[in-house]
């Protein structure tokens, strides 16, 4: 275990398993959501060191979310976790990196020394 903290907030059950799994594989705790609400709550709880945040949630967009995370820990990196095809340029500008679900999330942790 590294001692870093990351936020999963994805809402498909399938891939936050397996985000999940391969975090703590490379030694990160990790700390889940499935709603966008879920994963606020959790960031105002508990210290993290990056978020993984899915851009379509139930319950809002996630540009809106990464704008209320950042105003609650402007310091934390907000890394956008989606499918193909959603990375437009005007999308992209709102994150700090964008993730495919199919790659490996902990490639793109190190990059930020999360």
């Amino acid at each position: 275990m590294n001692g870093l903290r990351v936020l999963c907030v994805e809402n498909q059950k399938q891939y936050l398993d397996a985000l999940t799994w391969m975090l703590e594989k490379a030694g990160y705790e990790v700390v889940s959501a499935t709603t966008a609400s879920q994963g606020l709550s959790a960031l105002m709880k508990q210290p993290v060191q990056g978020v993984l945040l899915e851009y379509d949630l139930p319950d809002a967009i996630g540009s809106a979310v990464r704008t209320e995370m950042k105003r609650i820990r402007p310091e934390v990196p907000v890394l956008l976790f989606a499918g193909v095809g959603t990375q437009t340029p005007f999308l992209l500008r709102f994150f700090d990196a964008y993730i495919r679900n199919a790659e490996r999330p902990e490639w793109a942790l190190e990059e930020f020394d999360v």
